[in-house]
């Protein structure tokens, strides 16, 4: 588990020796711990949101589940290449204030607790078969842990704003669009035959399948980009979180889009490919409330679904850096498909219990955080 170090000590400039038992006040090896267990929440998240990218296309048959969790993995990672790293910095940035949180040390374990906190929330929502959002979990682990060290005056009010629009936004935005491409569909193709549109959007499915894993590798794996950043900053290593500025370094070839990168390289390709590989192993529980246990979807209305949750990731990714929930937005963009045949095509029992895990995630986690630092604080102390 030393490869990002390794690769980290290769492309930071002016890095120095990483021999050394101790960088400051923070362990090196304690920092490589944190690493190792921000992937393994990166690895969570691809296994617990991989109900949200294969549910509709499993439920409509279009693919086999071995199948599915294939093509959103491979499309998880390819979003490494894709985006700029805005919801990264936003994480990293916008949200806690680390000159508040002490010493570096202090500052890694508030890191730390967060990670465990929302690992923590992510299992237990997975046994109980809930769709929420393993990026609130994060966002308030790192909160609650940061609010127990240094109390409320260490939330950042905008960045914070930003979330809680996001969290209000993303599911209403899903639930139109999702019932407007639906009604849309619906219109256009008002004289085909049910065997001909299907067979249309089996195929369609594909590729809507295909943009929404996109999406979803786009601003969830920045999440925990953001988190590495925010922790070798706190270690006083920010050298090895920036990106090389050398326009020869072999980096550069990557960002093929021409976008502007606040992390380094080594960083996200480490991060999307560990959420691809939790995709490939999928939260198999969750597959069955997101794409039966809400309402019944024809490949029509998985696609239509789909693309209305990738509008509404992918715009709230590279327009503002917002990091939303991914299953906010597919929830929402499902129940909106459901609604156009009638209210009572929805099942809006499940409706009620993932809005109340929603409500409950950033308190709970929170609190778990709080919790997480006062023993990670002082075992390690």
């Amino acid at each position: 588990m030393l490869l990002p170090l390794s690769i980290l000590a290769a492309t930071a400039e002016s890095a120095p020796a990483i021999a050394a038992p101790v960088v400051g006040a923070v362990s090196v090896s304690l920092v490589i711990t944190i690493v190792v267990v921000a992937l393994c929440f990166d690895f969570l998240n691809g296994f617990h949101d991989a109900a949200n990218s294969i549910a509709t296309i499993v439920s409509t048959r279009v693919l086999s589940p071995s199948q599915a969790v294939v093509w959103a993995a491979f499309f998880n990672f390819i979003a490494a290449f894709l985006f700029g790293t805005k919801v990264a910095e936003t994480i990293s940035e916008k949200l806690i204030n680390l000159d508040l949180l002490g010493s570096p040390t202090e500052r890694v374990h508030v890191i730390f607790a967060g990670l465990i906190a929302a690992i923590i929330w992510n299992i237990i929502t997975w046994v109980l078969a809930l769709p929420t959002s393993s990026s609130h979990a994060l966002i308030a682990g790192f909160a609650g842990a940061a609010i127990a060290k240094a109390g409320l005056g260490v939330i950042k009010p905008t960045g914070w704003a930003m979330v809680i629009l996001g969290i209000f936004l993303s599911p209403m935005l899903g639930f139109f669009f999702g019932a407007l491409n639906m009604i849309l569909v619906s219109w256009i193709f008002r004289f085909s035959t049910p065997t001909r549109v299907d067979a249309l959007f089996r195929k369609l499915q594909l590729f809507s399948a295909a943009v929404y894993s996109i999406g979803h590798g786009g601003n969830d794996a920045q999440k925990t980009m953001g988190i590495i950043a925010v922790l070798l900053t706190a270690a006083g290593l920010p050298q090895y979180a920036a990106p090389n500025t050398d326009p020869a370094h072999w980096s550069h070839y990557l960002n093929f889009m021409g976008h502007t990168h606040q992390v380094a390289w080594w960083i996200i390709l480490t991060c999307n490919t560990a959420m691809a590989l939790g995709t490939v192993f999928g939260g198999w529980r969750i597959v069955k409330t997101m794409g039966s246990g809400i309402t019944r979807l024809q490949p029509v209305g998985g696609f239509c679904a789909e693309a209305a949750a990738a509008t509404t990731i992918i715009g709230f990714t590279s327009i503002g850096g917002v990091p939303i929930s991914t299953t906010h937005a597919i929830t929402g963009a499902i129940l909106g498909v459901g609604t156009t045949k009638s209210i009572r095509a929805v099942r809006w029992i499940w409706g009620q219990r993932i809005v109340m895990a929603w409500i409950l995630t950033i308190p709970c986690a929170a609190f778990l955080a709080a919790i997480a630092y006062i023993i990670v604080n002082w075992t390690l102390h």
